[in-house]
């Protein structure tokens, strides 16, 4: 395996193709009651944004707009997936 110099650029793997690549960061995380509407604009038509998506879910990110959705909208869909994994065991226990 070939070790990187200092000179070389290391792949970030799906940042590299986002849309806010180089936008401000500030956008993505709007005070409390602020509009989220720019952000998921930038978001709407980006190539990873499932990536981010999943990346935010992983990693319990609790603020900011990722993937083109708040906190709140990630808040249900690990409510929702936490259920579907909850009634996948109970129909099939073997596979907890």
């Amino acid at each position: 395996m070939r070790e990187l110099t200092v000179d070389e650029p290391v792949d970030k793997g799906w940042q590299d193709y986002a849309n806010c690549l180089g936008v401000d960061p500030d956008l993505f995380f709007p005070e409390r009651g602020a509009s989220t509407r720019e952000a998921k604009e930038v978001c709407k038509g980006c190539v990873v944004r499932i990536d981010c998506l999943e990346y935010a879910l992983a990693n319990g990110e609790k603020f900011g707009i990722w993937g083109g959705m708040s906190e709140r909208e990630r808040r249900r869909i690990r409510r929702q997936r936490a259920l579907a994994r909850g009634t996948a065991v109970a129909i099939n226990p073997a596979s907890a």
